[in-house]
């Protein structure tokens, strides 16, 4: 296991529509996880193999919910696998988030998602599930599935947002 480069913008990786997985084998469950040791090391929530530079539909996830409400309670690892995922349906309901993102570092937007949805996808074992999904949960998929069809959470924002945070992040760059 090993801890991969996460693509940043501009790279034109970020862009790529990736492709199905035909066949989940040991070299596929070694990508995720690497996926998720890339995931965990950089401190995110969630991550999808394009950007890694990995063109399959491959997502992974880990909310790392707190044990309890507690201030300082310990994060509980919950490592989810979304294999070929697809959005079966979305709800009309919408809810506004304010994402970031691993290939945007440091970079945040209000970002208006549906509510909830509904996915279907194969496990690391390849059983198949359909479920639905609300909460941080339900945003943090659709991002990650936007990811696979090379969509960035920039692009869903207005070109006033998107430039003023391609800037902080260029200002940033160049301050490190």
């Amino acid at each position: 296991m090993s801890v991969l480069e996460i693509l940043e913008v501009p790279h034109p990786g970020l862009r790529a529509v990736a492709r199905p997985v035909a066949q989940i084998d040991d070299s596929v469950r070694a990508i995720v996880a690497d996926m998720f040791d890339t995931m965990y090391d950089a401190r995110g929530i969630g991550l999808a193999a394009t950007q890694v530079g990995i063109e399959q539909r491959i997502v992974v996830i880990d909310l790392q919910e707190p044990e309890s409400d507690e201030e300082g309670a310990k994060p509980v690892r919950n490592p989810l696998v979304y294999i070929n995922p697809e959005l079966v349906s979305v709800s009309e309901e919408v809810s506004v988030y304010n994402e970031g993102c691993l290939s945007i570092p440091e970079q945040y937007a209000e970002v208006e998602r549906p509510s909830g949805c509904r996915v279907k996808w194969l496990d690391a074992d390849g059983a198949g599930h359909e479920d639905d999904f609300d909460g941080l949960l339900a945003t943090c998929i659709q991002h990650e599935i936007d990811h696979l069809n090379g969509v960035l959470f920039i692009d869903h924002i207005s070109r006033l947002k998107r430039d003023m945070v391609l800037k902080k992040l260029a200002k940033a760059r160049k301050a490190a």
